[in-house]
């Protein structure tokens, strides 16, 4: 898979530890930033990973902040990203399954390096279950705001 990945400050590590446990398990990720833990707004990092993942449709999106709120937030702005804010497997499991999720949301402040982990591989192990749930994907879509 390929992986747009971003932060703001209060995800650095977090982010650090996501790009090398995916390319560790030989996925592409194009690291968008920061790389330092000055201080910046995480919409700016929100537009940078939602746009690359709209100009490459097979691709996904990880977007990291303290609390993944934010980011969840100004990732779903954008038409065309369905992005999940996830906490555990589970929910991350669901979020692909069930709501064809293409960016992944979390919280360096919530989630430490071992629920990542897990969050990841069953977000990379997640499909689209399609069925009952295409008629709700395409609702979300056809919200203009």
């Amino acid at each position: 898979m390929k992986f747009y990945v971003a932060t703001d400050h209060a995800g650095i590590d977090l982010k650090d530890f996501t790009v090398e446990n995916l390319r560790s398990k030989g996925h592409e990720v194009i690291d968008l930033g920061p790389f330092t833990k000055d201080r910046v707004d995480y919409p700016d990092y929100a537009v940078k990973v939602c746009e690359s993942v709209l100009a490459d449709p097979l691709s996904q999106g990880i977007l990291i902040c303290g609390s993944g709120i934010g980011m969840s937030m100004a990732a779903n702005r954008h038409h065309g990203i369905r992005a999940a804010l996830c906490h555990d497997a589970y929910t991350a499991t669901v979020a692909r399954g069930h709501n064809d999720a293409n960016v992944l949301c979390f919280g360096e402040r919530i989630v430490g390096q071992g629920v990542a982990e897990s969050i990841l591989d069953a977000w990379i192990a997640g499909t689209f279950e399609g069925g009952r749930h295409c008629g709700r994907v395409e609702k979300i879509e056809a919200i203009q705001g």
